[in-house]
């Protein structure tokens, strides 16, 4: 075959390709295992004790260790001389090569303008256009923030006794294991108690970890079961099982729009999602835009206690934007904005493959850290034995009753003008009085909800 033609991923990978690759693929994975970037960018515990304690008016005082990036750029240069041919699966270690090395000089670059310049290359930001479709993920944003935003004065979250519910980390703990030991057997992640994280919980694919002092709802277990779970430690397992090629268990800056995408997406059609943990992921996003056009770190530290009236949650929202970047403003960390991209790329992609019968494609998502974009290599390697369906699926994925039917019905609503549809019951809405009507809470009792005007 000439080996400057094109080729599909049918065709078969020579025992020499796959040996050649299969050393690429080793060498990437040995490159990417010192490149840890949330641990790189990590701030103290201290740093927030010393804000609160100055007033909540002076920068916080955070240092990094840059990373010396020569060995990880060596074996990807070991990696890249392997990589001599044409196909899926070259491109996708090509890709993955790229992806190392740029999150190398991200993280060479700490606390300078560098690292954010890497930063919208790895991850994109508010502006990036979703899939040349004239929108972006700053337009999805605003028009939650805008939807949302409505609905705060609503009890949705309130028990029998008016009460929002607070579960303990110690309580939320046994909870938690349970769920995963039925789940995961004896791979199951331990579900660990920790005093300082800088989030309420943090997950690795041996473990869970909860922040001793944080408070969590009934629907925090859910979302925390779906997202860090059922995707994250479940894709670290599964692509810890590909033997072949290992580095899919590597979870580097190229899977994170789909792996985070995958997640939101678990919550939504598990039904754990609730408008406050959507407006988080739009006020990210929010965030971020307003530090590119300059905001520095008190300012989006304040744009978050607006929100939230909550001073600890508002400085770790904060922190989120400026970790890694200029605390002044103009370079900030650009990674929370793949939530929202990725939970559009991965609904448009689940929607296709429904409607192409490519459930296969849907449940080799699964089979370890990847982007959508990696689908044609890794389906090669599958066809070859080469890659192995994941042995743990989320709930909604193993049994794709409901999914499936989901996306069946509402493809058809794509089809539909919106906006006439959307006018006529607007002045259909207007017409009808407002009323107060009990509503089902997730404690499963009666609570009383506020009409909604404007």
């Amino acid at each position: 075959m000439d080996d400057s033609a094109p080729r599909l991923a049918s065709e078969r990978l020579t025992e020499a390709e796959i040996e050649r690759l299969q050393g690429a693929a080793n060498l990437l994975r040995k490159a990417e295992k010192p490149v840890r970037i949330l641990r790189a960018v990590a701030w103290p515990p201290e740093a927030q004790a010393r804000f609160f304690e100055t007033g909540e008016t002076e920068l916080p005082d955070v240092t990094y260790q840059p990373l010396d990036a020569g060995p990880v750029r060596e074996a990807i240069k070991d990696a890249r001389a392997k990589i001599d041919g044409t196909g899926p699966v070259h491109d996708w270690l090509r890709r993955t090569a790229d992806t190392i090395d740029t999150a190398a000089a991200m993280l060479a670059g700490l606390g300078t303008r560098d690292f954010h310049r890497h930063s919208l290359q790895l991850y994109g930001s508010p502006q990036t256009e979703l899939m040349n479709c004239d929108v972006r993920p700053l337009d999805l944003a605003r028009m939650l923030d805008y939807v949302l935003s409505a609905y705060s004065n609503l009890e949705l979250n309130l028990n029998a006794k008016g009460e929002l519910p607070s579960i303990t980390a110690a309580q939320m703990q046994p909870r938690m294991q349970a769920i995963l030991n039925r789940h995961f057997g004896d791979q199951s992640p331990r579900v660990e108690i920790a005093e300082h994280l800088s989030a309420k919980a943090l997950a690795g694919s041996k473990y869970i970890k909860l922040r001793a002092d944080a408070a969590f709802s009934d629907r925090d277990i859910a979302q925390l079961v779906q997202h860090e779970a059922f995707v994250h430690a479940g894709t670290s397992l599964n692509g810890a099982a590909q033997t072949a090629f290992p580095i899919l268990a590597a979870g580097h800056p190229g899977t994170t729009r789909t792996q985070e995408g995958l997640a939101v997406f678990a919550e939504l059609i598990s039904g754990a999602m609730d408008p406050s943990r959507m407006l988080r992921l739009a006020d990210r996003v929010l965030a971020i835009q307003m530090s590119m056009d300059g905001a520095d770190f008190l300012q989006i530290y304040r744009f978050f206690k607006d929100k939230t009236h909550d001073k600890t949650q508002a400085f770790e929202n904060a922190r989120r934007v400026f970790r890694g970047g200029v605390l002044t403003g103009g370079a900030p960390f650009t990674k929370d904005s793949v939530y929202l991209e990725g939970v559009v790329r991965v609904h448009n992609f689940l929607r296709i493959a429904v409607q192409e019968t490519r459930v296969d494609c849907i449940r080799l998502l699964f089979a370890g850290k990847m982007d959508i974009e990696d689908m044609p290599a890794i389906t090669a390697l599958a066809a070859q034995g080469l890659c192995v369906f994941p042995k743990f699926l989320p709930p909604w994925a193993r049994d794709l009753r409901f999914l499936l039917s989901y996306i069946a019905y509402s493809s058809f609503l794509n089809r539909m003008n919106l906006e006439r549809v959307r006018d006529h019951y607007k002045d259909m809405l207007h017409s009808c009085a407002p009323t107060q009507s009990p509503t089902t809470n997730g404690e499963g009792t009666a609570g009383s909800a506020r009409p909604i005007t404007g």
